[in-house]
């Protein structure tokens, strides 16, 4: 957390001197790693309750992305990374789980910065995680983050949708409060200000404060069920929740397809699963 808190003083104050959309942006080369280090009980508990996974089983398919956030923190504040980071939107994300990792295992993370992508509402960067057990790769995502501004590449567009999900039925409803930012910032340490306060989400365009995305992705793969089944999934994050707010959890009969919509119909996240064939 400390070195998280570090990275985002840095990030406030060096986001004012970068210029997202320049023509010779380049990515910082090379990646960030932390050697393999036991998954922390305490922590892993308090995000399993505030995004509702069981106590027991395998690590949660989001924990890895919440372990690196820190490392992933530090290169994109770095100096050669051309984005500013504050005000950054997470708009995608697809995650791979080689096999299921248990929360007594010792991972070793690494993240870097894969590519710069013209988006219609500004410039997109991927970033990739990886979690590794005794060398082997056991977990990998990547991450689109938005960073906006205005462009003049109407034809650019982000990624497709995963598979469409039509008129999905409502599974649960969920009531959202208006400090689940803050409470699940303290959990993750991304205290990005758009998630925070009205008041500091208003300087980045928001009227209010907006749950994390990876908040609303993981608690939609704890309804989901059994996390060591699944393959892969990907998931498109449509439009921010504006906190508090009341959201319908959407699935097929099979978890496989799921959305999260707004009271009046608004998508706010579409997503797709693919499962291990069962012998």
């Amino acid at each position: 957390m400390t070195s998280l808190s570090a990275s985002l003083v840095r990030g406030a104050l060096s986001s004012p001197f970068k210029r997202a959309g320049r023509p010779d942006a380049a990515l910082p080369p090379g990646r960030l790693t932390r050697p393999a280090a036991p998954v922390a009980p305490g922590p892993l508990a308090a995000y399993g309750r505030i995004c509702g996974f069981t106590e027991s089983g395998p690590l949660p398919l989001t924990y890895p992305h919440v372990l690196a956030f820190p490392l992933t923190m530090r290169l994109m504040t770095d100096r050669a990374f051309p984005l500013p980071v504050l005000g950054l939107v997470h708009t995608w994300i697809e995650i791979t789980p080689h096999r299921a990792v248990r929360p007594t295992e010792p991972l070793e993370l690494a993240v870097y910065a894969d590519v710069l992508t013209p988006h219609r509402r500004g410039t997109e960067v991927t970033m990739v995680t990886e979690a590794r057990v005794g060398g082997e790769l056991a977990w990998e995502s990547r991450s689109g983050y938005l960073s906006r501004h205005a462009t003049t590449d109407a034809a650019a567009s982000p990624r497709p949708d995963p598979d469409a999900v039509g008129d999905l039925p409502a599974v649960a409803e969920w009531r959202l409060p208006g400090d689940l930012g803050r409470r699940y910032g303290a959990v993750s340490g991304d205290r990005n200000p758009i998630h925070l306060h009205p008041l500091t989400a208003r300087l980045f365009g928001f009227p209010r404060a907006i749950a994390h995305g990876m908040w609303t992705v993981a608690r939609c793969l704890a309804e989901a069920g059994d996390g060591s089944e699944i393959r892969s999934v990907r998931a498109e994050f449509k439009a921010p929740v504006l906190l508090p707010a009341t959201v319908t959890y959407a699935a097929d009969a099979a978890g496989d397809a799921f959305a999260l919509r707004g009271t009046k119909g608004r998508v706010h996240l579409v997503g797709a699963v693919t499962r291990n064939v069962q012998q």
